[in-house]
């Protein structure tokens, strides 16, 4: 599964099974929370991308957050990262959303670079926090 991909590659437990099944409700259920996107190269899924609506107050806008972006190590410089974030940026778009957003990781040096390339600019005034509940 792609989602314990990127759970190795962040040095995170993978989801458990109960989570896999709120994961596949939140995506395919009757009250979807959040949408998803998978790409193929060869017959063979090797990226996905999650993404839910967020909103801007002040721009009085959506916005669309992107939750995870991932291609599998062995496939990534294919251009399927740039596909699938371009296919974001333009659902961004349909949605009438005012901008994309996402976190990236600090030691993930490739992604902070694909992400600048593109020209995206990075918060410099933002903290993010958690709370779990």
């Amino acid at each position: 599964m792609l989602v314990d991909a990127l759970a190795a590659f962040e040095k995170l437990t993978p989801p458990t099974g109960a989570s896999r099944e709120r994961l596949i409700e939140d995506i395919f259920g009757p009250k979807p929370r959040i949408g998803a996107w998978l790409a193929e190269l060869e017959g063979q899924p090797v990226a996905y991308a999650l993404v839910y609506d967020s909103y801007s107050s002040f721009l009085a806008r959506p916005k669309l957050y992107l939750e995870d972006i991932f291609v599998l190590p062995e496939f990534r410089g294919r251009k399927v990262g740039y596909a699938l974030f371009a296919e974001m940026m333009e659902e961004a778009r349909r949605r009438g959303c005012a901008r994309l957003e996402w976190t990236v990781l600090d030691w993930n040096q490739d992604a902070i670079d694909f992400y600048e390339r593109l020209g995206a600019k990075r918060k410099q005034q933002w903290l993010l926090y958690q709370l779990e509940i």
